[in-house]
């Protein structure tokens, strides 16, 4: 819990500044629109720190939101299927993209690093392909609960954090109280020595592939909807980084082994909320990923350090 306390606190130092900096931070718009953004982001991160916790990596998250916002798209208002169809067949899509995923890494043994960077240019390429590279939007119809599940809110609060909020009780309770959970964190700190003690190591990580990218599905849905089209070239670009930054912010090791869901929303709030402070303050938005490089960056430095610190309290004398 160290770590997800020390995060806490940064946030909420964080919060405060921004807050004396500029007090349109603590605005009713701007806090709801924070909190949509957290919930959207937050989803997939929580995926993508199932698979860090293995000791994996997912770079194709942007392009997956990429091509599943056309596809879907293309669906709902060209082939007019009914929204539940689409949205199943999108999902179901996703998923087995995942499947794939965890399929070559687990049975033909390339590296999640290869595997994922293949799909990163993949789907993007396909994207761009079946749309013609024109951007594909939805109109102004609601498409069933597909629009409120993005746009909308219950009460005061937006609905994709209420998702967030049910997403991330439900993966704490796999992660936390479950036997799959230390299954993946027992193969992420040593997969040799987890298969040793007979735990179906191929399954698990293929598994958690396939988690992520349903995760990333449901979040894939709600970007769409928010920004009501998709650009093939543009849409979730570089997306996949927020998710790392995320989870390595939130106490996840990119060695494997290690992290929590609680940590994983924090680090998620903590990205947004230094995105919204580049906005308020006027910063250049083109500064945005030279700000999440430096966030990635400084946790891999604190982790290490942590590491190292940790392995020399436990060298014997």
């Amino acid at each position: 819990m160290k770590k997800e306390l020390g995060i806490g606190i940064l946030l909420l130092v964080l919060c405060v500044a921004v807050a004396i900096l500029n007090p349109q931070f603590l605005s009713t718009a701007n806090l709801q629109n924070t909190s949509r953004l957290v919930g959207m982001f937050g989803i997939f991160s929580i995926g993508m720190g199932l698979v860090i916790i293995t000791g994996g990596i997912d770079l194709s998250v942007g392009s997956v939101f990429a091509l599943q916002g056309i596809v879907l798209a293309i669906l709902l208002t060209r082939a007019h299927w009914p929204w539940p169809a689409a949205t199943a067949a999108v999902v179901v899509g996703v998923v087995l993209l995942g499947v794939g995923h965890g399929f070559l890494i687990t049975v033909v043994r390339l590296q999640p690093f290869i595997v994922t960077l293949c799909g990163l240019l993949f789907y993007r390429g396909l994207a761009r392909f079946i749309s013609n590279d024109e951007t594909r939007g939805f109109g102004t119809s609601s498409f069933g609960l597909l629009r409120p599940l993005a746009a909308g809110k219950l009460g005061p609060v937006p609905m994709p954090f209420v998702v967030l909020l049910v997403v991330a009780a439900v993966m704490a309770v796999v992660l936390h109280r479950s036997v799959y959970g230390r299954y993946l964190y027992a193969v992420g700190r040593n997969e040799e020595a987890a298969r040793f003690s007979g735990i179906n190591t191929r399954l698990v990580i293929g598994s958690a592939y396939a988690v992520s990218m349903l995760l990333a599905a449901i979040s894939g849905i709600q970007l769409a909807f928010y920004t009501n089209s998709v650009s093939p070239s543009g849409h979730g670009l570089s997306y996949e980084l927020y998710g790392i930054a995320a989870a390595v912010l939130g106490g996840c090791s990119l060695r494997g082994g290690e992290g929590s869901i609680l940590g994983i929303l924090l680090g998620s709030a903590l990205l947004q909320v230094l995105q919204n402070l580049v906005n308020l303050l006027g910063i250049p938005s083109s500064l945005n990923l030279a700000v999440m490089g430096a966030v990635i960056l400084a946790g891999i430095c604190v982790d290490q350090l942590l590491a190292s610190r940790a392995k020399r309290t436990r060298k014997p004398a």
